[in-house]
């Protein structure tokens, strides 16, 4: 059995609980932005997750729509899925990318975008990490597991 899977117990996901994950997991971003516990990029993930699962607590998918056509990118995106469900990291599907780009990315300048296809949440040693954005986040993604959605949707804030 999943961690967090309740058998036939019903966990509605109401809209404001969408947007308080979407908050927290703007919380969650800036957090782990300052601790430099993200990998941002497809391929660095899967480095990371083939070497170090056990200190993933999310991994996050985005892509836009126009992309939604890319072979490629839509195989990545199901074995990553697959992988993060076999090994309970919890995953969420971000709707708007160029927000996620805005977070993590605020002074890019002329370079061009890292990728932010797959953006890992890692772990730190800190113990100060346990905060409630966190957990909050991860209860919303037990509570629409328990809905069948192994991997919600979840739009990020605009600000």
């Amino acid at each position: 059995e999943r961690r967090g899977v309740s058998g036939d117990r019903r966990c509605p996901v109401s809209r404001r609980r969408m947007e308080q994950a979407g908050d927290a997991l703007e919380e969650v971003l800036s957090k782990a932005l300052s601790q430099r516990s993200l990998t941002l990029g497809v391929y660095e993930a899967a480095k990371l997750l083939n070497v170090d699962p056990d200190n993933v607590v999310l991994c996050l998918l985005a892509a836009e729509e126009e992309e939604a056509g890319d072979a490629a990118l839509q195989i990545h995106f199901t074995l990553l899925r697959a992988f993060c469900c076999e090994n309970d990291i919890n995953i969420l599907r971000v709707s708007n990318p160029a927000r996620l780009a805005q977070l993590l990315l605020p002074a890019a300048g002329p370079e061009p975008p890292a990728d932010l296809h797959c953006v890992l949440v890692t772990n730190p040693q800190a113990s100060q990490w346990k905060d409630p954005a966190l957990s909050q986040l991860l209860c919303f993604c037990r509570e629409s597991r328990c809905l069948d959605q192994w991997v919600p949707v979840i739009d990020l804030p605009e600000r």
